[in-house]
């Protein structure tokens, strides 16, 4: 160690310090400001890819607090710095970022970064590495191919983050000192994790139309509804990842949202970009064979699912009618997908029982961010004192919505579609009784999460959803 501790230790940051790229981060922070700048952005990277980060970084605030930091490795640093070495970070990032990054951490001797004209990669890096310490005067961490370079005149190895193959040919051209393996979960499982697949439930409404019109025994109508999950399904997913991507900062700041695949630097930016088109593409392929009007309204789910991610989520109160809009969007592409006309009755009950649930996600994090003893809610534009508001919408939402339902039953319109009707009295009971407990457990900070989510695994929910259906069989 006595030989070591005299040996410069410089650190690579992108994909070694952070599980992340400072430049996918910064551009999404950037695009997630304007838009507008995706104009832009084209004609900076002719000029270059320093040019580019140059730009980027002359135009976004970079939290370095909320980066997501390869813990282990970080400790082994300060470890190493209170031994007495030094340690310097050097990076392709460009140096307003960098020199953000080492005043947050307090432990680097000095910065070699990109600056405006120079994209500091590779041979390049070497270069001012060797100029700086001498060839063999210096220890490299490193996680990347590009990194092979750095390590041909580097004393020593340092891999992190990096595959047994990229280990062995470090080990080829320079002594590997120590290695950090990639934590987390796989590539695989966190695609998934980050595709949301649970909330695909949600995309049982668009079944309802097929139901409330008595078609389940239709082949044709069920293979269209069917097409239509599935393609709301991987819209869905599309955007879930965009949203995920462009709320890095705010997510990495929330106590459940931090553990999402992007967030906490388990699944590469990388990634997201290349699956976000891919499954839109996917869905409008599922799509194709169904009516035009379904492909208006799959087209209108998406365009507000993006202003969402990109604005309305940040509005107050907006947030939660765009979200009971959303899942009302969901029954209405059930009635286009099999051609069925729409029922005032069930689009009156749909906003005013998913305005009620969006108003309970709400509540649940801000609550949880009191039990925190945080004042707001990062990215939402919510107080603390909004809560007893909040709590009075929900429940007089979830109540009209009972209301709706009685209306519903004791009109001419019912008669005709079920033999005995007024069994389904029965559900505005079961109904009454489920918004009140949801609005209970949510009060008591017993609600973790999406509310939809949290019925499809709360037995009493699954319960009163079977007697529900059996009502409905029994009346029909």
């Amino acid at each position: 160690m006595a030989n070591k501790l005299n040996t410069p230790l410089c650190v690579d940051l992108d994909g070694t310090l952070i599980h992340s790229d400072l430049l996918l981060e910064t551009f999404l922070l950037l695009v997630k400001r304007n838009p507008v700048y995706l104009l832009l952005i084209i004609a900076w990277l002719l000029g270059g890819k320093a040019s580019l980060k140059a730009e980027i970084a002359k135009r976004v605030n970079l939290n370095p607090a909320a980066l997501p930091y390869n813990l282990a490795f970080l400790d082994w640093l300060e470890k190493q710095r209170a031994a007495g070495r030094e340690l310097w970070l050097c990076t392709a990032s460009n140096y307003r970022l960098a020199n953000l990054v080492a005043e947050h951490l307090q432990i680097f001797t000095g910065v070699f970064a990109s600056t405006d004209t120079l994209n500091l990669s590779g041979r390049k890096k070497a270069q001012q590495l060797a100029e700086k310490f001498g060839v063999n005067g210096f220890d490299y961490c490193g996680n990347h191919r590009v990194d092979l370079a750095v390590w041909e005149v580097s004393q020593a190895a340092v891999v992190v983050n990096a595959s047994e193959i990229l280990t062995k040919t470090a080990a080829s051209l320079t002594e590997v000192s120590a290695t950090f393996p990639k934590s987390g979960s796989n590539l695989f499982h966190s695609m998934l994790k980050a595709l949301r697949l649970h909330q695909w439930a949600k995309n049982v409404l668009i079944f309802v139309p097929l139901i409330a019109a008595h078609k389940i025994s239709d082949p044709l109508a069920i293979n269209h509804a069917l097409l239509a999950f599935l393609a709301f399904g991987l819209c869905a997913s599309s955007v879930y990842l965009l949203n995920d991507m462009l709320d890095l900062e705010d997510d990495r700041q929330h106590y459940r949202k931090s553990k999402r695949p992007f967030a906490a630097g388990d699944l590469s930016l990388l990634v997201g970009f290349a699956l976000v088109p891919t499954l839109l593409l996917a869905a409008v392929l599922f799509a194709v064979s169904l009516p035009k009007l379904f492909w208006g309204v799959l087209g209108a789910y998406y365009g507000l699912t993006v202003a969402y991610s990109f604005a309305l989520k940040r509005l107050v109160l907006v947030d939660t009618i765009t979200l009971a809009g959303l899942y009302t969007v969901r029954i209405v592409a059930g009635a286009m997908a099999i051609s069925v006309p729409l029922s005032f009755w069930l689009l009156l009950f749909s906003i005013f029982l998913f305005y009620s649930l969006a108003l309970v996600k709400r509540y649940a994090e801000l609550d949880a961010m009191q039990r925190q003893g945080k004042l707001t809610a990062v990215g939402r534009g919510y107080h603390i004192e909004d809560l007893p508001i909040l709590h009075s919408l929900g429940a007089a939402s979830g109540s009209l919505c009972v209301l709706v339902l009685a209306l519903y039953i004791n009109s001419p319109s019912v008669e005709p579609l079920y033999r005995y009707p007024q069994v389904l009295w029965l559900l505005c009971v079961l109904l009454l009784y489920w918004i009140s407990r949801t609005w209970l457990k949510t009060h008591r900070g017993e609600m973790h999460g999406d509310p939809v989510v949290f019925a499809l695994k709360d037995k009493t929910s699954l319960i009163i959803g079977m007697l529900a259906v059996l009502a409905v069989i029994a009346a029909t």
